[in-house]
């Protein structure tokens, strides 16, 4: 019983511990930047502006009662109009509060967004297939790199599905979302990783129910290598590493 207890009691509200310590915003230390800086050159492309008339479901309720997890793809790509609600669903600025903080589509702890979302692209309209950052600021797609053999290489990141091996290769688009801690351990100290966890849970429920709504199918994956997708995207592992993955593509019919 005693090896679960610590992880035990960090599944538990910390508050008055956090009450006690002196966190790096109190100490008056710099905020760290909210976006990941990128070289101007970088090719980018542009999103289309999203609007209801790319839903397919517009009832709540029939997207919570239909959500699965989806495992099995058509060889449908997905259209560059539905990639850009998607990542407008799960990171999207909406508005900006009085205090200059940016107001997104899903609840964030402090609004301290440690997020970025990378995508592994293999089947959307209108988009080469290869890894993108998307800039939530801009609404555009950051081109990164092409991979050679890119559904062998998600295969690898993925490891050993338990349920449908192998699944993931065949989704329209990989998202990889990595947390900046320190966007949130400046804030809350030591008791920003739990929140962390929280938070990226309602990015990728959001992600699941805007994928319904689209017609389409997701599916979150908690097993992959570390290290490889880490080394990959170039994150250092400590500062930054993902943290979570989901595939979605369009349903294979039954």
């Amino acid at each position: 019983m005693g090896r679960y207890e610590k992880q035990r009691s960090f599944l538990k509200s910390n508050f008055t511990e956090f009450k006690n310590i002196k966190t790096d915003k109190m100490k008056g230390m710099p905020k760290p930047d909210e976006g990941k800086a990128y070289d101007s050159c970088s090719e980018l492309i542009n999103l289309p502006k999203v609007g209801s008339e790319i839903l397919r479901k517009e009832n709540i309720y029939e997207c919570i009662n239909s959500r699965r997890s989806t495992r099995f793809y058509s060889k449908e790509s997905i259209s560059i109009e539905e990639l850009s609600y998607l990542l407008w669903a799960t990171q999207g600025i909406t508005g900006i509060n009085k205090a200059g903080l940016t107001l997104r589509t899903v609840p964030c702890s402090g609004a301290t967004h440690s997020f970025e979302t990378y995508l592994f692209i293999t089947n959307v309209e209108g988009i080469q297939k290869g890894v993108y950052r998307y800039l939530p600021a801009e609404h555009k797609l950051l081109f990164m790199f092409e991979i050679e053999g890119i559904d062998d290489k998600i295969d690898e990141i993925t490891l050993d599905q338990p349920f449908v091996p192998n699944f993931a290769k065949k989704a329209a688009v990989i998202f990889a979302w990595s947390t900046t801690p320190y966007r949130s351990e400046w804030k809350f100290d030591i008791t920003a990783h739990k929140k962390i966890l929280i938070d990226i849970g309602h990015v990728c429920q959001n992600l699941y129910l805007a994928s319904e709504s689209i017609d389409a199918g997701a599916c979150a994956i908690g097993i992959y290598d570390q290290t490889m997708i880490d080394g990959l995207l170039g994150l250092d592992g400590d500062e930054e590493f993902v943290i979570y993955l989901a595939a979605v593509g369009k349903k294979k019919e039954e």
